[in-house]
């Protein structure tokens, strides 16, 4: 996997609204501990994605699809996953202090020890979601 010409086709396609370039569909990738910070991966893919640990400070990803994506102590400070689908997502342990979550879907999303110190989930359906400490 070329990540870094799937994020430049993604931004393409992004900056010429779906005429050029292409979506962003990281479905199951392996991208643990990878270093996502500041990606703009708005609408992008990644459901059932391997995501632990990875560095997604300031990332956008307003109405990604991370359906049961595994983001196990990944670093989420100040990105934006308004609208996202986070439905069944593992977020056991990360840290989401400052995340846009309005309008989020997270329903049965593992929120285990996550941070949510200053998180906006104005909005977001939060139904069934583990939010034990």
């Amino acid at each position: 996997m070329n990540l870094p010409a799937i994020l430049a086709a993604h931004a393409t396609w992004l900056r010429t609204n779906g005429e050029e370039g292409k979506r962003a569909n990281l479905a199951g990738a392996n991208l643990a501990d990878a270093n996502l910070m500041r990606a703009n991966l708005a609408g992008a893919n990644l459901a059932d994605a391997n995501l632990m640990r990875a560095n997604l400070t300031g990332a956008y990803l307003t109405v990604a699809n991370l359906a049961g994506a595994n983001l196990t102590g990944a670093d989420l400070t100040g990105a934006n996953l308004a609208g996202a689908n986070l439905a069944d997502a593992t977020l056991t342990g990360a840290d989401l202090t400052g995340a846009d979550l309005a309008g989020a879907y997270l329903a049965r999303a593992d929120l285990m020890r996550a941070n949510l110190t200053g998180a906006d989930l104005t909005g977001a359906d939060l139904a069934g979601a583990y939010l034990a400490r």
